[in-house]
C-alpha cells in the first residue's frame, strides 16, 4: 500500500459540476472493476496474458496477488493503465501518462522484489520510478512466445499427470532453482515455508504436470495462469540426464493438445540469453509475439 496522497491525481478545473467529471488519475481497483480491467487487459491480448490470469485467479482484492491494483483514467474516464504494485509489479499501459503515474505509486512499495513490463515502457517506467542514485540489482528480457493450432504429434507419455503432494519433496528444490537461476535469489532462504505453501496451492489447483519414473523427476511444467484466450505456462523443466532423448518435446506436445481444449493458444516466456531452451521452443512451434523486460531489485 502507498501514501494516500498518491491515491489520485485530480482532474484539471472545470466549468462543469464536480459530480458529473469523470474519475480521472490513479486509484485502487475493486472487485466492481474486475469486468472493466479485463476488458482492458483482453485488449492488449497475450501480452496480457499471465496479468489477467492473476484477476481471473484471484479477484482484483486479494492477498494471493501479494499487492495492490491500481489503474490510471485519462479526463474521460476510461482506463489507460494498469498496474499490480508489490512483491511482483507488474504493469500494463498504452499512454506515458498512465506510466508515469503507476510508476511513482509504484516507487511507495517497499516490498517490491521485480518490476516487469514491455521492453518500450520500461525505460520510461524505470526514469519516473528510480530514486536519484538508485541502480537496478539486475535486469533481464524476455522473450513472449506463442503455440498455436496445428500442434505436432509427438509420442504418447502415457505417464505424463497432474502432480500430488506426494510430488512436493522433488518438485521444490527444482523450481526454486530456477527461481535462482532467473532472479538470483533463492526464494527457500528468504521464505522457505510460504514458497512451499504456495507451490502446494498450485498443485490443489491442479496446475502442476509432472513425468516421474521411479520416484525420479523427468519433466515438469505449471499452468501459472488461464484465460479464455491463453494459457499461460512457466518453470519447464526437463532433468538433465535425460535431455536429447525426446522427452521433453513429447511432453510439451500432449501438455499443449490437452490445454488447448480449454484456450486458443498457449504461450511462455523465454530468457532472451537462454539459447538452447530457445531452440527447444521453437522445436516445440512456437513463435516469437514480444518482448518483455525484468527488473530485480
Amino acid at each position: 500500500m502507498v501514501s494516500s496522497s498518491l491515491m489520485r491525481i485530480t482532474a484539471a478545473e472545470s466549468w462543469y459540476p464536480s459530480a458529473a467529471l469523470p474519475r480521472t488519475g490513479i486509484e485502487i481497483l475493486t472487485n466492481e472493476e474486475r469486468a472493466e480491467t479485463l476488458d482492458f487487459l483482453g485488449r492488449r491480448g497475450i501480452n496480457a496474458a499471465f496479468f489477467a490470469g492473476i484477476i481471473y485467479d484471484n479477484g482484483l482484492e486479494s492477498s494471493l496477488n501479494r499487492g495492490t491494483f491500481y489503474g490510471y483514467r485519462n479526463s474521460f474516464g476510461q482506463l489507460e493503465g494498469v498496474a499490480l504494485v508489490g512483491h511482483a509489479t507488474l504493469m500494463e499501459a498504452v499512454t506515458e501518462p498512465a506510466v508515469r503515474a503507476l510508476a511513482l505509486v509504484a516507487r511507495g512499495c517497499q516490498s517490491a522484489h521485480m518490476i516487469m513490463c514491455e521492453e518500450n515502457r520500461l525505460e520510461k517506467f524505470w526514469g519516473y520510478y528510480a530514486q536519484p542514485g538508485q541502480e537496478m540489482r539486475r535486469a533481464s528480457r524476455q522473450l513472449l512466445l506463442e503455440l498455436r493450432w496445428p500442434v505436432e504429434i509427438s509420442r504418447n507419455v502415457s505417464k505424463l499427470r497432474l502432480a500430488t503432494t506426494d510430488d512436493l519433496e522433488l518438485l521444490v528444490p527444482v523450481h526454486a532453482e530456477l527461481a535462482f537461476e532467473e532472479s538470483g535469489i533463492d526464494p527457500r532462504s528468504h521464505d522457505a515455508a510460504g514458497f512451499t505453501e504456495r507451490y502446494a496451492r498450485r498443485i490443489h489447483q491442479g496446475r502442476t504436470w509432472v513425468l516421474t519414473e521411479e520416484q525420479k523427476l523427468i519433466f515438469k511444467a505449471e499452468v501459472a495462469s488461464t484465460t479464455p484466450l491463453t494459457t499461460y505456462l512457466e518453470g519447464i523443466w526437463v532433468n538433465p540426464e535425460e535431455r536429447h532423448q525426446g522427452f521433453g518435446q513429447s511432453c510439451m506436445s500432449q501438455l499443449a493438445r490437452m490445454l488447448m481444449w480449454r484456450a486458443k493458444s498457449v504461450c511462455l516466456f523465454v530468457n532472451d540469453e537462454s539459447e538452447g531452451a530457445q531452440r527447444f521452443y521453437r522445436q516445440a512451434g512456437y513463435h516469437l509475439r514480444t518482448v518483455y523486460d525484468t527488473i530485480f531489485l
